[in-house]
Formats: structure tokens, C-alpha cells, sequence
């Protein structure tokens, strides 16, 4: 796959600069439509600093705070603690926005058998109100992705896996959607404008899927139960063709999903994705890659190489989110321990760096509607090495 210039890279972000999406991937998108990263901000956020307190690098202007502790109950602004004792190996996230100005993050469990989804909700001055299960007894949910509509996509990471849609409130029951295949999941983006989603698969032979829904309620809900799911084919010309898979969730002995069409593109490793102005962006971890997919043309393009960039300080490639302004954020799974920004002109800055925990991966990344809290966790940070979830506050967005 040839690699995308600097010249494609600096027109494709600044024609995106400023404009409102839906949610996907493993970011939510802010209510007031303001960049969370402009170039100009993203530039004054400067240097990172010394380690602090929580053993964070981050630049000047830019505090963090401990918000859960896996297995510990979480505090909440009155003194009280939660029932719910926060997950252990905590993995892909999101936000939401609440009605009453608050958010709620989301977060995957990453367990076998007894894994599942958590969530943290926060009131409009950002203290912690609530922490309950939206998910439970399912295994090892690595990432997945926000729909539009305000529910969580949790990824079973595992053999033959599902993928559950949840109630951010925790009040219905989370319901398996199988026509989205049976495969290792690993992260989901919605693409609202064609009524499609896009999956990742984390296998060293995996593959790229595209679902197509047949109905959208007059909310923009799809209908999970009734569409087609695809896989990708890429020819020489690097435009990418579907398949239709035939038999999405096979039982006990059915061809598995990725096998049932043999001349499918094999992608190493399929990490985070996400929809951004019809560009699908997904990482592959195996070969230290980010992907450019243009929904219209179907061209794919390489945007980072680690071994043909000129500044290659990302590694570990992992869960990805772009901003409304067009930069691309790429958490490491070891590597430096950073989520690392790409910017315009081809430039790359790291946003935060966790330091003396390199036996941890940086996950679920995610961000406020206002743009001015950024949550993520060290998967296994901590004394016991069971999770650790960190907010930052700062002022990202130029006003």
C-alpha cells in the first residue's frame, strides 16, 4: 500500500477543520462542535513535562486525577462510595453526553467469561454521581465503539465472538447483535451517512468487515438484525471491493466468519477504527500501521508507517479516535506508554505519557462533549497490575 504524503495528509485535515461528526469509534464527539485539537492549540500544548504525582508526563496547562482504582469502590462528590467495585484490566472506552449537562465514560472489561462493560457518570461540574455494570458475563471486551444514537458497542476479543449493543444508563439489558459476524472483535465505527459499520478483528490474519443495515428509524437507529455484512477485498489499485458472508454468526461447526471468502484482504492485528468527515481511519498493531479508507472512492492508504516514518515515536499502534478538526490520536500498547497525536504537515506529538508502568497498555481513550476532560486507563497499572483510569483537565479547544 503506497504511503499517504504530507501534502494529501495537510489537505485532507484542514478540509475537515472545525466541522461536527457523529459519534464512532472510541471517542465521543462534543455537543458544542468545537475542535477539540485545532492545529494552533495542539502546538501550545507544548513539551511534556516531568512526571508528576500519578506519574503522568504531561505539557504545561494540563492537571490529571485518579478517577477509579480496579477493584476499589469509587468515591463520589458527596463522600459516598459506589457499590460497584470498579473492573479489573480495563480497555476501550467512550462518553456520552447526559440531559442534564453531565457525560457518562464507558469502559470494557477485558476478563475471560466474567468480562463486561463499566461506567462512570459524571454531573455538569464533572464530579463523579454514579458508577455501575451496563454489561456483564461476557469475555474479554477490548474495545468497540459509540453509535450516534447514544448506546455502546462492547467487542468480545475472543474466538467466535459477539458484539453486545448497551444501555449507557445501565437500565435495559444489553442485547447481542449477531449479524454484526462472530469473529475476534476488536473496535466498531458507525458511519451515519450510509448506514454502514465498519469492524476491526484482532487476529494476525484478520480481516476488515462492513455491515450494512437495510432500515434506520426516523432517530438514525439502525437496525442491527436485518443488513448484510462484507469483508474487504484489496486490489492493486488499492481500491477496496466487498464480499457478502454468507453465514455472519456460524454455530458450533460452521466455517468461521474471516474463512467463508478465501480471496479477503488479511490485515495484522486490527485495532481501533473510526469515522471521521467519510474517512474510516483503523490501526493494525502487527505491522505498526494507521489506514486511510475514503468511503466514496473506497481508496485505502497507508498514513503511518513506523518504518518509513521520518519521526517514528509511535509504536504499539492501538485504539484510535480523530478529532473534529481532523488530527488522528493513537494510544500505544507499549511502545513509550504515550497517546501519540498526528497532526498536519505529517507532524506527530505525544499528548501524555505514562512512566514505570511498561508492563501496561494505554486504552480507551476518550473525551467530553466540552472538550475539556480527556479519560483513559493503564490496563494494568497500579500496585496489583489489575487497572488504573486517569482524567485529564485542560483547555484543548481554542474558544
Amino acid at each position: 500500500m503506497p504511503q499517504l504524503s504530507r501534502r494529501s495528509f495537510f489537505k485532507n485535515s484542514l478540509s475537515t477543520i472545525g466541522a461536527a461528526t457523529a459519534s464512532a469509534g472510541g471517542l465521543a464527539q462534543m455537543a458544542t462542535g468545537k475542535p477539540f485539537l485545532s492545529y494552533t492549540s495542539l502546538k501550545s500544548l507544548g513539551p511534556l513535562r516531568q512526571a508528576d504525582a500519578l506519574g503522568l508526563r504531561l505539557p504545561a496547562g494540563v492537571s490529571s486525577k485518579l478517577i477509579c482504582e480496579s477493584e476499589a469502590r469509587i468515591q463520589y462528590a458527596d463522600g459516598e462510595r459506589s457499590n460497584y467495585r470498579w473492573h479489573i484490566f480495563p480497555d476501550g472506552g467512550a462518553t456520552f453526553p447526559t440531559p442534564d449537562g453531565g457525560w457518562i465514560y464507558t469502559s470494557n472489561c477485558e476478563v475471560n467469561f466474567v468480562g463486561g462493560v463499566g461506567a462512570v457518570r459524571f454531573n455538569r461540574k464533572g464530579q463523579v454521581v454514579d458508577a455501575y455494570p451496563i454489561l456483564r458475563n461476557t469475555s474479554r471486551n477490548c474495545a468497540g465503539g459509540p453509535t450516534p444514537w447514544g448506546t455502546w458497542l462492547s467487542c468480545e476479543e475472543v474466538k467466535k465472538g459477539y458484539v453486545f449493543e448497551c444501555d449507557i444508563y445501565g437500565e435495559k439489558k444489553a442485547v447481542r447483535r449477531d449479524a454484526l459476524g462472530r469473529f475476534k472483535h476488536e473496535a466498531v465505527a458507525i458511519d451515519p451517512d450510509k448506514q454502514q459499520a465498519y469492524l476491526t478483528e484482532d487476529e494476525t490474519d484478520g480481516r476488515l468487515y462492513r455491515f450494512t443495515t437495510n432500515f434506520v428509524d426516523d432517530d438514525g437507529v439502525f437496525d442491527f438484525d436485518d443488513g448484510i455484512l462484507e469483508v474487504a477485498i484489496v486490489g492493486s489499485d488499492n481500491i477496496v471491493s466487498w464480499a457478502k458472508i454468507d453465514d455472519p454468526a456460524p454455530g458450533l461447526f460452521g466455517k468461521e466468519t474471516r474463512f467463508q471468502v478465501p480471496e479477503s484482504t488479511i490485515f495484522n492485528g486490527g485495532e481501533g477504527i473510526w469515522f471521521h468527515e467519510g474517512l474510516i481511519y483503523f490501526t493494525t498493531k502487527g505491522d505498526n500501521r494507521v489506514w486511510k479508507l475514503d468511503t466514496n472512492s473506497q481508496l485505502l492508504e497507508i498514513v503511518y508507517d513506523v518504518t518509513t516514518s521520518p519521526k517514528p515515536i509511535l509504536s504499539g499502534v492501538d485504539n484510535v479516535v480523530v478529532s473534529t478538526d481532523g488530527h488522528i490520536l493513537v494510544a500505544e500498547d507499549g511502545g513509550d506508554m504515550q497517546i501519540v497525536v498526528m497532526g498536519p504537515y505529517g507532524d506527530i506529538y505525544p499528548l501524555v505519557q505514562i512512566v514505570d508502568q511498561d508492563h501496561s497498555e494505554i486504552t480507551g481513550p476518550a473525551i467530553n462533549q466540552y472538550g475539556d476532560k480527556i479519560y483513559f486507563s493503564s490496563q494494568r497499572g497500579g500496585k496489583a497490575r489489575l487497572g488504573l483510569t486517569y482524567e485529564l483537565s485542560g483547555s484543548f479547544v481554542n474558544a
